[in-house]
């Protein structure tokens, strides 16, 4: 095994099924999510509304604010997963983002560039720009099918099309195992929850549509849901829809996990409005990730990414996620989403 493509650590007797105390040695990833917030260059784009963007909105310093929201990214996504791993994440997918050109400076910059990232991106028909990719670890993760998935939605108070964001679906081999990441940042609340539902029950149909299709090839496909879902884990979207599971043990063929349930359950979020916090960034699992049989890859644990330096220390938003941008400038901070992770284990042998 080159142990410079995977990274290998120790975990106690807690992870085994005897009682006896000992080591195993384990390959370990981490696969996170990071809503990128507004991550926009600086080119109007003539065929979005990208003017929208609040980059563009700052009359001065556009160049110096965008190095700058660049190189936060990049101190994220380098943190991300270092508690165990030292390679940060292996898959990562990013919302929020205009174009594959600012995820080529992102992946080049000296936080990362030594991790040679590839990206998956398709242009959306999201009518300011926004889109979702993937990237990835090019040592570790060897993409082997890529789509993107149209939402369709029809706004009947103004009879017209509701252009927004698809879905992705990546497939390929993580260290040598089939695995199918879909990457999601589902409609908005603009407008009120009420008003907006319907568009992320739709978009929830939609992924269980991507789900039920790769499940109806293999119905032992090991999938990962993630992204920025603009609900929480309790919503329609995920209970009635993908009929996802808070419990490991009430998860049945074919079903899906949610551990991030388990954080929304003790209050804690992912990004803050009105002193309410929600929990719309999540990382969902298919049943074959569980278990305790780590010959192949298992979940481990979940994360939110909420270290003292995303978070804002002062003032009004005290204890809020740490955005880049508020009222009209840049306030030298990261985003207005904490990222979210899971670990994903097996034995090496």
């Amino acid at each position: 095994m080159n142990k410079l493509h995977v990274s290998v650590f120790l975990i106690m007797a807690l992870l085994l099924q005897n009682a006896y105390a000992q080591e195993k040695k384990y390959i370990i990833h981490t696969i996170g999510f990071y809503n990128l917030e507004n991550l926009f260059d600086t080119i109007n784009d003539p065929n979005t509304f990208d003017e929208y963007s609040p980059i563009m909105e700052i009359k001065t310093n556009k160049s110096e604010v965008y190095r700058k929201k660049i190189t936060n990214m990049a101190k994220v996504i380098a943190d991300m997963g270092s508690q165990f791993t030292q390679h940060g994440p292996s898959l990562l997918g990013v919302a929020e983002i205009e174009n594959v050109m600012v995820l080529e400076t992102l992946v080049n910059q000296p936080e990362l560039v030594d991790k040679d990232f590839g990206i998956i991106h398709f242009n959306s028909p999201d009518v300011r720009g926004i889109d979702v990719a993937l990237l990835y670890q090019k040592k570790l993760f060897t993409p082997t099918h890529s789509s993107r998935h149209e939402l369709k939605l029809f706004d009947v108070s103004h009879a017209k099309h509701d252009y927004t964001r698809d879905q992705l679906l990546v497939s390929g081999l993580l260290t040598n195992e089939q695995i199918h990441i879909i990457v999601n940042h589902w409609p908005s609340r603009r407008g009120g929850e009420d008003r907006s539902r319907y568009k992320r029950l739709a978009a929830a149909k939609l992924n269980k549509h991507i789900i039920d299709s790769l499940q109806s090839k293999n119905p032992n496909a090991k999938i990962v849901i993630m992204g920025d879902f603009n609900d929480d884990p309790c919503n329609d979207s995920f209970k009635t829809i993908l009929k996802s599971k808070r419990h490991k043990k009430e998860v049945g063929f074919k079903g899906i996990y949610n551990p991030f349930e388990n954080f929304f359950k003790r209050g804690l979020g992912t990004t803050a409005y009105r002193d309410k916090w929600s929990l719309f960034d999540q990382i969902l699992i298919t049943k074959p990730l569980l278990g305790n049989d780590y010959s192949s890859f298992r979940f481990y644990k979940a994360g939110i990414f909420n270290k003292d330096y995303v978070i804002n220390q002062k003032g009004r938003y005290k204890g809020y996620p740490f955005r880049s941008f508020s009222n009209g400038r840049f306030t030298g901070g990261f985003s207005d989403h904490f990222p979210v992770y899971i670990y994903l284990i097996k034995e090496a042998r």
